[in-house]
């Protein structure tokens, strides 16, 4: 089972709904969080809240994380760009495992438009309960960083 300290959120106005769901279903398992926003369903860019998550993922202020938006793509590929985030799209239970599994992803992304709040559930379930493998493919997370 991930070792949860704060799970942090973020959405854009395309994952809000869900993120609402995710805040519900964090609070009946008794799991702490830190909501970067957005805070309405009104148009907005999901880069400035996938920053602030990343942010706060690398000041270890949040471990780990979770991002929607409406296709998840735009949160993974902004999440991404921190040296210190593995963020996975993921869309149904058996991605949520191999994504924690094999690559230690520290940010699950799911798209938003495209799955319904008992996937949703499936997923957060999945990733929640899945440890990181270690041996061949912590040498494999280690080669992920783009270090200059």
């Amino acid at each position: 089972m991930i070792q949860v300290k704060t799970v942090g959120l973020a959405s854009d106005h395309a994952g809000y709904d869900m993120k609402e769901f995710v805040k519900k279903y964090l609070t009946d398992k008794g799991i702490p969080f830190k909501d970067y926003g957005t805070f309405t369903n009104e148009s907005c860019d999901y880069p400035d809240f996938a920053h602030a998550l990343a942010e706060g993922i690398e000041h270890g202020e949040v471990y780990p994380g979770i991002a929607i938006c409406g296709t998840g793509e735009g949160m993974a590929m902004t999440l991404n760009k921190h040296q210190g985030v593995r963020a996975g799209l993921v869309w149904e239970p058996e991605i949520a495992h191999m994504t924690r599994q094999h690559n230690n992803a520290n940010v699950l992304v799911m798209p938003g438009r495209y799955i319904d709040n008992d996937m949703a559930t499936k997923i957060m379930d999945e990733f929640f309960a899945t440890d990181f493998e270690g041996g061949r493919h912590q040498r494999r997370v280690n080669k992920i960083p783009c270090f200059k």
